[in-house]
């Protein structure tokens, strides 16, 4: 009886948690032009965002893809519905994983491994994706700038990517995370 009880209390708190989560375009959006206004006017956020190096910035802007915006979507969602925050899914599958999954053609090398990632950034519990950007510029929850790196083209490997997809999700009143921010830019294996 103990076992029934506690099965339909983890399934009513992981249905109640679903119900709550909201999807919120706009706000990906509003990240997807902050990004690219960062990228293409580093000067403009020198203070703000604590840059330096600017001239190893790569100064294009990303295009908007739906399949990836689609899997940041889908990542992020996922994150909000199932409580966990990281990389790999709890199955072990990677970002690498759901970009080839969702259509995006990627090179079969950067699939050997399931729990690969060359291409997500990802940030939780900010007031809005735009906050969200901006803290993973700042970097003061990943030493060594790699989210600043990846987001901005910082190195010959970022520098070489040019589609992005953003996911933003609330899931007001869940714990530990009340948001959760989903950043994928990638390239195609051509």
């Amino acid at each position: 009886m103990n076992y029934l009880v506690l099965a339909f209390t983890m399934f009513f708190t992981q249905f109640a948690l679903a119900q709550r989560v909201v999807v919120d375009h706009r706000q990906a959006q509003e990240a997807y032009e902050l990004l690219n206004n960062i990228r293409t006017n580093p000067e403009e956020y020198t203070k703000e965002l604590n840059l330096f190096n600017l001239q190893k910035i790569k100064r294009t802007k990303l295009n908007w893809n739906k399949q990836l915006a689609e899997v940041a979507v889908y990542r992020a969602k996922d994150m909000a519905k199932r409580s966990y925050f990281d990389h790999v899914s709890p199955e072990g599958f990677g970002p690498n994983y759901f970009i080839e999954e969702a259509g995006y053609k990627l090179n079969p090398e950067w699939l050997l491994k399931r729990s690969a990632n060359n291409f997500e950034s990802i940030a939780a519990n900010r007031a809005s994706a735009t906050a969200a950007v901006k803290a993973l510029i700042i970097g003061k929850e990943s030493p060594g700038y790699h989210h600043r790196t990846h987001l901005l083209g910082m190195d010959q490997w970022n520098a070489s990517l040019y589609d992005i997809g953003i996911g933003y999700v609330e899931c007001k009143g869940a714990k530990p995370y009340e948001s959760y921010l989903v950043v994928i830019i990638a390239k195609h294996d051509w």
